[in-house]
């Protein structure tokens, strides 16, 4: 079969290798689209600590069960599925006190074993969700990283007439848009430094649209909230520098989420986080949210098309690659078709 492969950092190609073989607990995808996520590019730039190489990326992605493995009774031959990648052990302490995607043991697919950018892929039965006839596939391939701007807004604890601020108007930054637009959020601000990513962020529905390098930022938030703070902030930049920034935006007992993976240290002046009894929360992956976001996109709260600047073929997709290196300011999502036998 054809997969995309990452050989060593920097070396990726699309190769043939062996079809896999279902194991008990498992089911067989064709898989139909798979999105190209900034953690992939993490992967090829030899970035992510946990990948072990060659590997076959890819973690958003969706498809057709081709075949069930002993014990699966759920799902069959021709059912329509998207997958989570997040695998957890069920018997360490996160995982008992349901916390399944920090386990200390986990494995996500993509990472530690071979994901969604191949043309076949076996998965955990109990990761493949079936899908709504009215859902496109191609739309549930975009499911994962929904579930990542609710897990950290649950996280959070939203409360009715909280304002929202995001730093970064990438994919992460205008999925948390429209999941707190669904979650009934309505005064939304983000800030960026690139002019069509936060026009995109606005069409998509946020309040307001900053450009950090024409405005000032914290001044202008200050105004806004006559100096009472943001209650909810969530750095989708994944930039560490801004912690002290915002902190100090933060509202007393307001909550700050982190999404970033960078081992650089952060400035936090610990007299601030007291003074306000600030909660800071760090999220990773989704906590079953798969469930809730396909009813969500499903019922079109959601608006996954716009999330989509390019839609590409599996053989197009070195190229894709390219794109994105070379001109993220172009990119919002990139989708590549691994499969053209479903739609």
């Amino acid at each position: 079969m054809k997969a995309f492969q990452v050989n060593a950092p920097f070396e990726f190609a699309l190769a043939h290798v062996e079809v896999p073989q279902v194991a008990p607990g498992e089911v067989k995808i064709d898989v139909a689209y798979a999105g190209i996520c900034g953690s992939d590019m993490h992967i090829i730039h030899g970035q992510n600590a946990f990948v072990r190489f060659p590997r076959i990326t890819g973690h958003e992605f969706s498809g057709v069960v081709r075949e069930v493995g002993p014990g699966v009774e759920h799902l069959k031959a021709g059912d329509r599925v998207c997958i989570d990648p997040v695998i957890s052990c069920g018997t360490c302490y996160p995982c008992r006190i349901d916390r399944p995607n920090v386990c200390t043991h986990l494995q996500v697919i993509g990472v530690h074993r071979d994901g969604g950018f191949s043309e076949h892929v076996c998965v955990p039965a109990e990761n493949a969700h079936r899908l709504p006839d009215t859902l496109p596939l191609s739309h549930a391939a975009l499911v994962e990283p929904y579930t990542i701007a609710l897990n950290v807004l649950d996280r959070m604890q939203p409360h009715p007439g909280d304002s929202l601020l995001i730093y970064g108007a990438g994919v992460i930054g205008l999925t948390l848009v429209q999941m707190a637009r669904a979650l009934g959020l309505t005064d939304i601000t983000v800030t960026d430094v690139i002019d069509t990513r936060l026009e995109t962020a606005k069409s998509l529905g946020a309040s307001r649209v900053l450009n950090g390098k024409a405005v000032d930022v914290e001044a202008h938030m200050r105004e806004v909230t006559q100096g009472e703070g943001v209650p909810l902030i969530v750095d989708a930049a994944c930039i560490p520098a801004l912690m002290p920034q915002m902190v100090r935006l933060a509202a007393p007992a307001g909550r700050i989420g982190l999404l970033g993976f960078n081992a650089e240290p952060s400035d936090l002046v610990q007299l601030e986080m007291i003074k306000k009894e600030l909660t800071l929360v760090g999220s990773r992956l989704n906590n079953r949210k798969f469930p809730k976001v396909i009813e969500l996109i499903a019922s079109g709260k959601l608006q996954v098309q716009e999330l989509i600047s390019h839609q590409v073929s599996f053989d197009d997709m070195p190229a894709a690659i390219g794109l994105i290196e070379n001109h993220p300011e172009q990119t919002r999502k990139v989708l590549v078709e691994v499969g053209r036998a479903h739609s």
